[in-house]
């Protein structure tokens, strides 16, 4: 597998800057796959979900709830720095991108501050040639409630604002911990969640804390080489549960989002219900758990739009970003959704 393989011309008018006025005013494209050439693509808005799920059908959501992970400080010499949280590691402690004109040195303290005028200390600790280790001087969570700004995906041009604060987060968000959101869930709202129950559709969840690695770009043209990021998941034990009644009585497991599914395989690979995961999803990959895969469109060239190709077949992807290009769906967090089932739809 090559990194051109994966790779599309987005018109920049198609990246969505904003969200629509209500969650469920998407569009959603159906990506049907078909054993006898190309798949069938099928133009639905998004509240046609109550239609393409069925009862006894699975959908898995991902709790994760996103927090204020970019911080602006000083260096001692004066320069700026800006620090985004790529993981927390510790109760102190966290695994942070850094912007600055020379990065701080090892040892080296970086005073982070606010519009309130305060400040605390930044201990740089450690490099592990990607991202850098840094100790606060008390509970992460707590400072960054304090000083922390939501952090926004680079390809969104406006600094953050109230209407992202709420939209830029999932209705059922739970566990703090993210960094960016998982942005197929920001599609549902409390009314559609209802009619969905109304139905009959069952409903559980994972947790996975979306890194800002998932925003790294690739740079090795062979995907062999190229170095996952790590994420941090877990599974609840009704959920692995519910998830085998499911399939035992024929249902379908729908993860809604690319981090629900992620999490999902690592376990069924590793057989582990949290820990951190760096599993790279590329053609050729044998899923286990996930039988349909609710997702937005990806970034050119991303990991996950491998891990959708794996899913759908990589012709079949090509031809709905080829189609969802032309119809003018909206692109990336804020953007339109995608149902995709499974290429071989068959559990392992």
């Amino acid at each position: 597998m090559q990194l051109s393989d994966f790779n599309y011309d987005l018109p920049p008018d198609l990246i969505a800057q904003h969200p629509l006025a209500n969650r469920t005013d998407s569009r959603l494209l159906e990506v049907r796959p078909s054993g006898l050439g190309a798949a069938q693509l099928i133009d639905r808005q998004f509240k046609a979900i109550l239609d393409l799920i069925k009862p006894g059908d699975l959908l898995v959501f991902n709790d994760t709830k996103v927090i204020p992970a970019r911080l602006h400080g000083k260096k001692e010499t004066g320069g700026n720095v800006e620090l985004l949280i790529e993981r927390i590691s510790g109760d102190k402690q966290a695994w942070v991108q850094i912007r600055a004109s020379k990065v701080p040195k090892t040892g080296s303290i970086v005073h982070v501050y606010n519009q309130a005028g305060e400040t605390f200390p930044v201990e740089m600790i450690g490099y592990d040639g990607r991202f850098y280790e840094v100790r606060f001087p008390e509970n992460v969570f707590t400072l960054l409630e304090r000083f922390g700004e939501l952090p926004l995906p680079p390809y969104i041009e406006h600094q953050p604002d109230g209407e992202d604060a709420q939209r830029y987060q999932t209705v059922f968000a739970k566990n703090p911990g993210a960094v960016a959101a998982p942005t197929a869930g920001l599609h549902f709202d409390e009314a559609i969640l209802k009619q969905l129950s109304d139905l009959g559709i069952q409903r559980a969840t994972v947790t996975l804390h979306v890194g800002a690695g998932t925003f790294t770009p690739v740079r090795e043209e062979d995907l062999s080489k190229h170095k996952m990021h790590h994420e941090w998941f877990s599974i609840p034990e009704e959920t692995l549960l519910v998830i085998e009644e499911t399939h035992s009585k024929g249902g379908r497991v729908i993860a809604v989002g690319t981090t629900s599914l992620r999490a999902l395989e690592s376990q069924a690979l590793t057989q582990k219900t949290r820990g951190e995961t760096n599993l790279f999803i590329t053609p050729g990959f044998q899923f286990k758990t996930v039988d349909c895969l609710l997702t937005n469109f990806h970034l050119p060239k991303s990991t996950l739009l491998m891990l959708v190709s794996a899913f759908a077949g990589m012709d079949n992807i090509r031809a709905a970003y080829q189609h969802a290009i032309q119809e003018k769906y909206r692109f990336f967090s804020y953007g339109d959704a995608m149902f995709l089932s499974r290429l071989e739809n068959t559990h392992s």
